[in-house]
């Protein structure tokens, strides 16, 4: 992909407001896409938080609340693409499937397998109680269909090696006709951020497709995000991935981020896609088929 592709990820899952530029507010979410969109976003992955006072650090599965961030993006960032997540532990999908029905986005994130979710501290003791992170097949697929009833392309997020081999199954069995592969990188119990394994992800992958990274850290993510750029990949930055620039220097916020990553992109000698020119590059309808104001009929 010569022009590069680049997507903010606007917030995080429990990151809290209050010690970190993280938006939760539709106007917040809006505000901050924007700042990601000035700066080349043509696409803004979201999660969704409670927006009670005070409890903007966790997360929400009311689709209202998908739908007031929804329209506020779209209304601020003409042509967006949205990105929405769907990552939930357990069985009980209901939540995610509610918000991808509401909203209709174009792209949602498809947790592609499971994982140990740890971290440990210097000390040996666990950062948290250790986590199973389950994305069974059927869970999977589960999430699949929801995604082709709403005419939503699933990025699949692959945290492990044998994650990304098992995405190449799921188009063989059937359960998608495509794939676009998101290479998550920096979970401690999962893929490290490393430009030599990236390289062979890249080979490991289904020819021809479409694919990104996700990087999880501080200034050593960039060296990596380099690489992307360079091996033709999306790229994909933002508060939810890291609060570091290159240097090490903190971000005050998206803007910053978004601006770092088109470096990436320029250095590779790459131009930064336009919200137009990346959906004709990832083969998505127009703006008005999906948000959480489009006929429903002409979404699916």
């Amino acid at each position: 992909m010569d022009k590069a592709i680049l997507t903010c990820a606007l917030t995080g899952v429990l990151t809290d407001p209050a010690q970190h530029p993280v938006p939760v507010t539709a106007a917040e979410m809006a505000a901050a896409a924007r700042e990601a969109y000035d700066a080349g976003a043509s696409i803004m992955h979201v999660h969704l938080r409670q927006q009670a006072p005070g409890m903007g650090r966790l997360p929400s599965w009311d689709p209202e609340v998908a739908a007031e961030i929804d329209t506020a993006i779209r209304a601020a960032c003409p042509g967006v693409i949205i990105n929405l997540t769907t990552g939930v532990v357990g069985k009980d999908i209901s939540g995610p499937v509610a918000c991808i029905r509401r909203v209709r986005p174009e792209i949602a994130a498809c947790n592609a397998g499971s994982l140990n979710y740890l971290k440990i501290k210097d000390n040996g003791q666990w950062a948290w109680p250790p986590m199973l992170f389950d994305n069974t097949v059927d869970k999977v697929k589960s999430m699949i269909d929801v995604m082709h009833e709403t005419g939503t392309r699933p990025e699949f997020e692959c945290f492990d090696v044998g994650i990304v081999r098992s995405v190449g199954m799921y188009r063989k069995a059937g359960m998608t006709d495509h794939l676009e592969y998101n290479f998550v990188m920096g979970v401690a119990s999962g893929m490290p951020v490393d430009a030599d394994l990236l390289a062979l992800l890249v080979k490991y992958r289904e020819p021809g497709t479409v694919w990104q990274t996700t990087l999880i850290g501080r200034e050593e993510i960039w060296a990596v995000h380099q690489a992307t750029a360079d091996l033709g990949g999306m790229l994909r930055t933002g508060v939810e991935d890291t609060f570091y620039l290159p240097g090490g220097a903190r971000t005050t916020g998206n803007g910053q981020l978004i601006e770092a990553l088109a470096q990436c992109a320029r250095n590779a000698g790459r131009e930064i896609a336009s919200p137009s020119e990346a959906r004709q590059l990832l083969g998505l309808k127009g703006g008005s088929q999906h948000g959480a104001d489009a006929p429903q009929a002409a979404a699916a």
